[in-house]
């Protein structure tokens, strides 16, 4: 390797005149070619041996709160791709080793003896500011994906619970799927806000789609239609199964003049549909 020799050069001079035998044996260090740093560059915005260079020269002048918040910073980027975290550790790995060796020939040019006062020190400075870094960098990856993963769950929520306006103040709730406690309550707790929200007057749950309902969620659902019909809302459900009749049976409890059942979805539209029609006509009598 051929490096640039400068008698006045400090540190940070030294490893900048020597760039480019310093991203050269980063590569080496890291068993990856300019070909894979392309790419990453490529599907992920991500210049791994411009940032590693600009990172050493951080940890060169002690620069802890720029490695601080660079880490968080790339933290985010990497958490954005499909790049491992094992890749990560093996980069930074690469990092630390390339800098060793650019710091042994930094002290050989000079004549310094190994281990030094001034390069112990540095060493100190150094391995914690690269602990700062990993530090900084994880939390922030995590934070991300938590943040990301949060809002995933959330539109997976959303989507279980499609209520679909249909009339100014009709909408309907087709559920589809396995129902358990967990999803019981995020139904719950979403359909009385909509029906809060949008001034909900009729509310059609279509059942048909429902593959499996445990007695937990059944009682919650039971729970839910007391709710709807506190809020003055009218409640018709279609498509129970027989299966899951028999379990609302077991709890020995009716729905009653809360809530109308019909055998399926047509219908339900169709009783919406003429009781819409009745309305309109008693309004034109009496107006």
């Amino acid at each position: 390797m051929s490096y640039i020799f400068n008698n006045k050069a400090d540190l940070e001079n030294f490893i900048i005149k020597n760039r480019k035998e310093l991203e050269a044996l980063l590569l080496n260090e890291a068993s990856i070619g300019y070909d894979k740093i392309e790419e990453i560059k490529l599907i992920g915005g991500i210049n791994l041996v411009e940032n590693a260079y600009h990172l050493i020269l951080m940890f060169v002048n002690n620069e802890e709160q720029k490695v601080i918040d660079f880490a968080k910073k790339e933290g985010v980027a990497w958490a954005k791709t499909t790049l491992t975290l094992s890749f990560k550790l093996e980069w930074v790995k690469a990092i630390r080793k390339s800098f060793w060796s650019f710091l042994y020939e930094y002290e050989k040019t000079y004549d310094m003896k190994p281990l030094s006062e001034n390069s112990y020190e540095m060493v100190i400075k150094i391995n914690k500011l690269i602990d700062e870094f990993f530090q900084g960098f994880f939390i922030s990856y995590s934070d991300y994906k938590e943040e990301l993963l949060e809002k995933e769950r959330k539109l997976v929520e959303n989507l279980s619970v499609p209520i679909i306006p249909i009339t100014n103040n009709t909408s309907i709730l087709p559920l589809i799927g396995t129902i358990d406690t967990y999803r019981a309550g995020i139904i719950e707790e979403k359909v009385l806000m909509e029906i809060g929200k949008n001034h909900v007057e009729k509310l059609l749950m279509d059942l048909s789609g429902i593959a499996e309902m445990d007695k937990e969620a059944i009682h919650y659902f039971l729970k839910l239609l007391d709710g709807i019909s506190m809020m003055g809302c009218e409640t018709t459900i279609t498509g129970l199964r027989p299966d899951i009749v028999r379990e609302i049976i077991a709890f020995d409890v009716s729905f009653g003049e809360k809530v109308k059942t019909t055998g399926n979805l047509q219908q339900a539209l169709g009783l919406f549909t003429n009781k819409d029609k009745e309305e309109k006509v008693l309004s034109s009598f009496k107006s």
